[in-house]
This record gives C-alpha cells, structure tokens and sequence, in this order.
C-alpha cells in the first residue's frame, strides 16, 4: 500500500549554479511523488541559506552542515522528518555524508561515483547492509525505457550466449584547452586527485559505460587491459582511456571513454554482440534500440508502443512520437527508489534486489573497475582483475 502523502525528501550540495542538483530536483519531483523540504545545499552556510530560499523552503530546515542536517533531522517526529537524503555533492565527500546519514536512520540516494576509493565504497557497503536503509546510486543511464528493454531481451534469451560487448563514451568539451580556450567550467574539481580521485574521464563518465554493460548483460567483469592518456597539457589526471575488458564467461568487452573527442557531445552508445543477434543503443537517440540479425532485417524498436515489456513500459511517461529523455530517465531511477522506500517507511522494505535501481554493490564494482583501469594504465596496460 502506497504512502497517502508525499516522500520527503533532503538535499546536500547541489546549491546555486551546480547543475546536476538542478538535475537531480527536477527528476525527483517529476512524477509528484517526492517533496524537497529539507538540505544542506553548500559547505558554505551563507550559501546553503540562500539556495533554500531560491528552493522556498522553511528556513529552520536550511541547514548549515550535512551533520547538523542529519542530528536534527533525525530528532524529527515520523511525521515531520526526511524519509531520504539525495547526496550531490562532489566525490570526496560522498563517503562521509551518506554514511552520516545511513547510521542517523536515514534512507539514501547518492551521486554516482559512490565513494572517493575502493577502500572507502567497500567500508560503505558495510555500512548499507548493517542499516537495512534504502540505498540507491545514479547511474542515470539505466533509467531509460530502451535500456530497460535491452536488459529484458538478453534475460530471455532473444541474443543467445553473449560473445562481445562495445561501450564508447566520447565527449569533445575539453578539446578547446588545447588551444588555450579553456574556462573554469572545463578546469573543474574533476581534475583535482585531491576531490576526484585516481581518475577523471573513466572515473566520470567510464564508469557509465562499464554500468550500462553491466546492468544490460548482467555480466561481471574479470580482468581488464587499460591505456589511461593526458592529452591536455599540465593536467595530473586522464581524459581519454582505451579499455580491453574480458568477463567471467567468456564474453569480451571493449570500453572506450574521452573528453578529447573533438566534435563529440554526449555520445554514450553499447553494441551487444550475441550469437542469435545482436543490439545497439544511443543515448542521443535514446527512445530506439536496434536489434539486429545474421539472416533477417535488423528490427528498430521504439519506445512507447504495445510491442514494449513491461519493464520498458512501467517507466514510460508519454505515448509514443513524443520523445523522453536525460530527465526522464533520472526520473526513473529516484521512481524506483521511492518504490523503495515507501516500503522502508511502511516496514516493508525486500531489499535491494527487488527493485530497478542501481545499488551500493553496483557501486563497489564501479570503484573496482575505476581502480583497476588505473592500476592496469600504470603498470604498461597489464592485465589486471578487479579487486572484489
């Protein structure tokens, strides 16, 4: 039985200008189910205040700090409290406020990558399953209708066993910095190893590819060979990677993520390789999915018709011929964790793996193949298995 109210929902970082909280507000109240009242929306007090008031929300519940956030909300009667926190704020901290938050009692959506190390997202792991708390990660791409319909063609069988997998990410926006053209907007914290981590390119958006595999194949990776390069001059981390993948089974993957991909914008796309067929997919053409034969015309499936699986069809908002897109498919990720923890709230929360997002374990495997990728990169594109 649903909640006959609304999820209540906080926010730490995603303050004035930031533009994934922006995001993340929009695809949370998109489906009328959860209602920001609560943040700590900046480390600056004076600017969390302020983004509270662009957002209208009660001052007494704008806070200063994440912690000051989570001890007095957490003393909140039932009625009054968050039912969840959605943490974007930059990757190093994503670590320390969601596990604040998990042992306050309260439930968590976190920005992808989940922590700034392996060591950290194992310890979190931890954390998560000593709660019992709802915990899911956005990786937003699985949200799209399409993808949902591609993981439901490979789980029955329609690609036969799975021989190879193709996942490119290239992006061009940081090619101007090679003709000195670059802004604070393309020299952001993201090349920073002190806030970022060990990677920039494969830990931001190569790991989509490598989730975006994983969560339509199903399939885990077990060693990997990676190139890390810094093209762009007087940077300390990658922004282009080249990664050999093979995966338990037998399957083999190549992996391909850059931001010096001149021309480029956002040019996620996977082709899965089967031995019955196989099927393609691009995120700037997000609501067809191909699917292709070795004797027969490639079919082209879209999104919003009678023919789609109920996974496809649970998620899809608007008939077809009216295109859904980057908020919609976030949307989708915060709908199925509101599913989630509606049933927390009622005492009725089955775990994880009953719902359609992506989870703590999800990122684990995440900061696994970030690690390893660097490691492999550093050691002449080794062949390196993932620490799991």
């Amino acid at each position: 039985m649903a909640l006959d109210r609304k999820i209540r929902m906080g926010m730490v970082g995603g303050g004035r200008g930031a533009f994934i909280g922006s995001v993340h507000r929009m695809a949370a109240a998109l489906d009328g189910k959860i209602s920001l009242v609560a943040g700590a929306f900046s480390s600056n007090p004076e600017k969390s205040k302020a983004s509270g008031e662009d957002f209208n929300l009660d001052p007494s519940r704008v806070y200063a700090s994440y912690q000051e956030m989570a001890e007095k909300e957490a003393a909140l009667s039932d009625d009054e409290r968050i039912d969840f926190v959605s943490i974007v704020a930059r990757n190093d901290l994503h670590y320390e406020v969601a596990k604040t938050f998990l042992e306050a009692g309260i439930n968590v959506v976190c920005e992808k990558p989940l922590a700034f190390s392996l060591e950290q997202g194992k310890e979190l792991q931890k954390v998560v399953e000593a709660s019992g708390k709802v915990f899911a990660l956005t990786h937003n791409y699985t949200g799209y209708p399409m993808v949902k319909e591609a993981k439901a063609m490979v789980a029955d069988g329609k690609l036969g066993r799975i021989l190879k997998i193709v996942a490119e990410y290239p992006q061009g926006y940081a090619i101007t910095a090679m003709h000195d053209q670059e802004d604070g907007a393309i020299s952001n914290w993201r090349m920073d190893p002190s806030v970022s981590g060990v990677s920039n390119c494969i830990g931001d958006i190569g790991s989509h590819a490598e989730n975006l595999a994983k969560y339509i194949t199903g399939l885990e990776i077990d060693e990997l060979a990676a190139e890390l390069t810094t093209f762009i001059p007087g940077r300390p981390l990658d922004d282009d990677g080249n990664i050999l993948i093979r995966y338990k089974g037998g399957a083999k993957g190549v992996l391909y993520a850059s931001q010096i991909s001149t021309g480029d914008e956002n040019n996620l796309n996977i082709r899965i390789y089967g031995t019955e067929a196989s099927l393609e997919w691009h995120q700037e053409h997000p609501n067809e999915l191909i699917l292709k034969f070795a004797e027969a015309p490639r079919q082209i499936h879209r999104r919003g018709n009678t023919y789609n699986g109920e996974a496809c069809t649970k998620y899809t908002r608007l008939p077809f011929g009216h295109p859904e897109a980057f908020i919609e498919a976030f949307a989708n990720v915060y709908l199925a964790a509101a599913e989630a923890i509606e049933d927390e709230v009622e005492g009725n929360y089955k775990g994880s793996d009953a719902y359609d997002f992506p989870t703590v374990a999800d990122g684990v495997e995440g900061m696994a193949f970030i690690e390893a990728a660097v490691k492999s990169s550093q050691n002449n594109t080794a062949w390196t298995k993932l620490d799991l």
